[in-house]
């Protein structure tokens, strides 16, 4: 992020205004958590993240979203629900600022859930329970489900956890550009007849 921030024209800071803060805040902590090896590989990354800046939630959201559904599915079982919980609560912001009927999935959020179906159905109850806020969803909905995503894939029992790191920053950015800059179409939610709430 540091090297964004200079080739952006940007004072020297790993918080630059070029790039959305909760994919700089992954970007960070991949870095963060990968090893020397395969850090090197992420350098290349850096160009496409610049210019990558939106006020718009939906980003946040997917952001979220690619986190939760990509460490589910491989993190540990004490880290699953938090995780399910991520899902949810990302697809509920994202159908709420379509406009569309809460109990929208993606494809990609429901075969997560299938692997994982206890943190699921408990996912389910609790999230019958709550509301979150759009602030709340922000501030640290969002940011909590990109740490525990990061978190989860690194002590996650998998042969190569930075592969799957270096995999889950880029798809991010993809998605992001595809969101801020139209560069590709993202992922487009299915609505399941039966509720997530189910």
């Amino acid at each position: 992020m540091e090297l964004a921030s200079y080739l952006a024209g940007e004072r020297w800071s790993d918080h630059p205004a070029c790039t959305h803060p909760l994919l700089a805040a992954l970007a960070r902590l991949v870095n963060d958590n990968t090893s020397d090896e395969s850090r090197a590989k992420l350098v290349r990354l850096v160009p496409s993240i610049i210019g990558l800046a939106s006020d718009d939630l939906r980003v946040d959201a997917q952001i979220a979203l690619r986190c939760a559904t990509t460490a589910l599915p491989v993190a540990a079982a004490e880290r699953q629900l938090a995780l399910a919980v991520s899902v949810l609560a990302a697809e509920e912001m994202l159908a709420r600022l379509d406009g569309a009927p809460s109990g929208r999935l993606s494809e990609r959020s429901r075969r997560a859930l299938e692997e994982v179906p206890h943190a699921a159905d408990q996912a389910r109850r609790f999230s019958r329970a709550a509301r979150i806020t759009e602030k709340g969803f922000r501030r640290y909905a969002a940011p909590n489900a990109v740490q525990l995503a990061v978190v989860g894939i690194v002590q996650a029992c998998i042969p190569d956890p930075d592969a799957l790191l270096r995999e889950l920053l880029e798809e991010t950015i993809n998605e992001c550009s595809a969101l801020i800059r139209g560069d590709q179409p993202a992922e487009t939610p299915v609505t399941i007849t039966t509720p997530i709430h189910a």
